[in-house]
């Protein structure tokens, strides 16, 4: 699925430059999980939605996925909540394991 894409439970606010935004959308996106990603110094109402979320500051990532909301989550935190509402979504848990690992 496309970042942006509508079809997916899973948002992502994020902004240019955060090492932690690239870091948790890579992950993602290696494991093939959808998210629809935004900017939130592309779209003022993005940036407003993770103040509510992150007690007024604009710290990205901050990932909602169904009802729950994240500051700075980690994948596998992401992927256990959309374990929880579409584990169809969901990549398998054998595919975590760090390559090279048994």
């Amino acid at each position: 699925m496309e970042p942006g894409s509508t079809d997916t439970p899973i948002t992502l606010y994020w902004r240019p430059g955060c090492p932690f935004c690239s870091s948790l959308m890579s992950k993602l996106d290696r494991q093939g999980v959808p998210t629809k990603q935004v900017n939130i110094w592309e779209v003022p109402e993005a940036a407003e939605i993770v103040k509510g979320i992150a007690n007024g500051n604009e710290t990205v990532p901050t990932v909602v996925v169904g009802e729950v909301s994240m500051v700075n989550p980690s994948a596998k935190q992401v992927v256990a909540e959309l374990r929880k509402i579409a584990p169809e979504l969901a990549p398998e848990a054998k595919s975590w394991r760090r390559r090279g690992s048994h």
